[in-house]
């Protein structure tokens, strides 16, 4: 029968599990204490947070969840980082972390239901977020119709431009 302690972590990482939209594992070994810290603290920020638990008992908990296996990544000391919603920001708060210390390693994790590599995270990181991707598709809406109203708008002004000269021409007389 197995520890109380491990069907306590079980229960916690089936919980992340359920709550988030996916996961990525990463390799945080030679992070401090404040590093850490800062990581977890950008990850908040991403709406996504960072846990350490025992590799067979997130293996377990994926299996029980149904959800792909990822066993190559969950070798060594590595971290789950759940993310609730939009996959980007939490990939890219890692990734500045990663650049700046120089420590932390993607391993890969779970995005939409598939498993994804380290490239893939990466790939993820340099994506543009919700807001941006929404600002850009407005711009490129609002870029036609305001070429329609400058087009629409062009004969009214020339003929204003004629009526003035005309009235120009005639008050000069």
């Amino acid at each position: 029968m197995p520890a109380q302690s491990k069907i306590d972590m079980l229960e916690k990482v089936s919980a992340s599990l359920a709550a988030s939209k996916g996961l990525f594992v990463i390799d945080y070994r030679g992070l401090t204490v404040k590093e850490t810290q800062s990581l977890r603290r950008s990850l908040r920020e991403a709406n996504a947070e960072m846990k350490v638990y025992k590799n067979n008992i997130v293996r377990i908990a994926l299996e029980k969840a149904e959800m792909p296996e990822i066993n190559d990544f969950l070798e060594g000391t590595v971290a789950c980082v759940f993310y609730e919603d939009d996959p980007v920001p939490a990939a890219k708060a890692i990734k500045e972390v990663s650049e700046k210390l120089k420590k932390i390693e993607f391993r890969g994790g779970i995005t939409d239901g598939r498993v994804v590599s380290a490239d893939d995270v990466k790939a993820i990181a340099d994506l543009p977020s919700h807001e941006e991707l929404i600002a850009k598709l407005l711009g490129t809406i609002s870029n036609p119709l305001s070429g329609i109203v400058r087009v629409i708008n062009g004969p009214a002004q020339g003929l204003v431009t004629a009526l003035e000269a005309v009235v120009d021409q005639k008050n000069a007389a």
